[in-house]
Formats: structure tokens, sequence, C-alpha cells
């Protein structure tokens, strides 16, 4: 039995190139093709592997490029478990300007699931419950309806096992009807859940204890990109720096975050010391090009970088 297991169910084979302007109308000529497995889980098991969690990832994959998707999990040597589908994975492309060092990432809707193939995945996690965290991240794909989730976090909290949850839309809300673990929203997802502007700090403290009075979360991890990030439980709450480093992508930082705070707390550290690990693992995201993600070596050493008030 696994320790984590980890559920993307519109995973995408992410291509990423380099350009010096995106501009409208002419073509564009771009620079060398980077391509990796990517997707919420996807990529949260991809660190958790690197950093030596014992994870297994469950994800969606057909077509040409749902093999290429699975060959390069596998290059990686990350455990996973293809659920087959009829259609083709979807790809996701992203344009890095290099005069603004700005991404540009269309994210297509991937494909159409039908009522036979997510119902075989749910019935994998009910056969495969892993001890100790279910991580639900990214979206659904076309087909798959909204209470899938919600179906998964009542699966996990039955049977003792802690949700974190890293989806956005109707399927976030359905979800944290049932409660989950670990939440981890951006603000922009915390003011539309919440309908609130949110302005300071002490106004997104109190959305975040607001959710979990509710019993909709025990812990909510905020990003507030360039401003760092925001972690609150029922009694204690912290604020931490975003680290300074030379930024090659912006992609991708989240995912690391979420699987930084899962390996810290699966070994039973502190939520403190969880979030520690989440900023420096986000912040390691942040110094390869594409969806390279965060390298083990990198969050060790980025750790003591990071400020926490």
């Amino acid at each position: 039995m696994t320790d984590i297991l980890t559920i993307t169910m519109n995973p995408a084979l992410d291509v990423l190139t380099s350009i010096d302007k995106v501009s409208d109308t002419h073509k564009m000529r771009c620079g060398a093709v980077l391509k990796h497995p990517g997707g919420g889980g996807v990529n949260v098991a991809r660190v958790l592997h690197r950093l030596g969690s014992n994870c297994v990832a469950l994800y969606l994959a057909g077509g040409v490029t749902g093999e290429r998707h699975h060959k390069l999990m596998t290059t990686e040597k990350v455990r996973c478990h293809v659920m087959p589908i009829a259609e083709e994975t979807r790809e996701s492309f992203s344009a890095h300007e290099l005069s603004s060092g700005h991404d540009f990432r269309f994210v297509l809707p991937g494909p159409h699931v039908s009522a036979a193939e997510y119902e075989a995945c749910l019935d994998y996690v009910a056969q495969h419950l892993p001890k100790q965290f279910l991580v639900i991240s990214g979206g659904l794909a076309p087909g798959v309806p909204d209470n899938f989730y919600a179906r998964l976090a009542a699966l996990a909290k039955q049977n003792g096992v802690r949700v974190v949850l890293d989806t956005s839309g109707p399927a976030l809300a359905e979800a944290l009807k049932v409660g989950v673990y670990l939440f981890k929203p951006s603000l922009r997802e915390l003011r539309d859940l919440t309908g609130q502007d949110l302005p300071d700090q002490d106004a997104q403290v109190a959305a975040a204890q607001q959710l979990i009075q509710s019993g909709q979360a025990e812990i909510v991890a905020v990003s507030l990109g360039a401003d760092g990030a925001l972690v609150v439980s029922a009694n204690e709450h912290w604020q931490a720096h975003s680290i300074k480093v030379d930024v090659q992508t912006t992609i991708g930082a989240g995912d690391s975050f979420v699987a930084g705070m899962v390996w810290s707390l699966r070994r039973g550290d502190t939520l403190l010391k969880a979030f520690q690990y989440g900023m420096a693992s986000g912040a390691a995201a942040l110094l390869s090009s594409g969806t390279s993600l965060s390298q083990a070596a990198d969050v060790h050493m980025l750790l003591p970088e990071v400020v926490i008030n």
C-alpha cells in the first residue's frame, strides 16, 4: 500500500517553447521545444518521487499523446497507474517571452471522458486507498461530473485518509461541502469562492478561517504570487515571503508547493515546517524551464531562505 496517491483527471503533455516577443497576425518563430508530463496530480507525484516519498500517480491517458505522456513518466521512474480512455490526452502549450520574462499558457479542454472511464477511476481508488494522503489536483476533463471530487473526498474520509485538494470552480465547491484536510487556493480562487475582495492579510486570514470553522477544510494554504503564501489552521496562521531566485519559469510552482507540504506532513513534521518545505519547493520549481518542477537538492538548499511571519 502506498503512502500517497495523487489523482489527475485531465493530464496534459506540456509543451514549452520560447520566443522573443508574442504578437498577433505574424508568424512567430519559436525556439527549441521542451516536453514534460503534466497535470496537477502528475506534477505533485513527480516532485514527491524526487523527495523520496512512497507515492503513486493515478491518471487517465489515451491516444498517441497519452502514450508519450506515460513514457515520460516512466523515464522519470515515477510509480503510476494509467486508466485508459478512448479519446486523446490533451496538450498544453506555453510560450516564454524572452523580452519580458512572461509565460503565455494555452490550456486545451481535454478529451471527453465517459461514465465507465471515470467510474473505473473511482473503483481503483476504492480498492487502492493510500495509507495517509489522497491528493486531488487539477481540473476535471469534459464529461466528468462536478461532484466527482466530492465522491473521492467522501470515500477517503470514510477510511481515515487525509484529502489534499487543489482545484477550482464547481468541482471545488462540491468537494468542500464534504470537507478536506488541506485546501490550496490561489488568492484569486479564494476571492471567487468567498465572493470577497480580501484586500489585506487580515481579510485573507478571516476568509480562510471561515472555511475551517464551517468544516470545509482543516488547513487552508493560500498562494499569493509574488507576495508569497499564507497558511491558516484553526488555531494559528503564518505568512511567508517569496524567496528571491533567478526565475526561469512560473509554471508548476503551485504543484511543487503542494508536494513539499505533503512530503513534510507525511514525515510527521509540524504545519510550520511543512509550510517551510512548501515554500522552498515552490521556489525551487522556478529555477528550471518548462514543467521541470523542483529538484530535491534545490528544495533543501532553499529551505534556510524561507522567512516566516
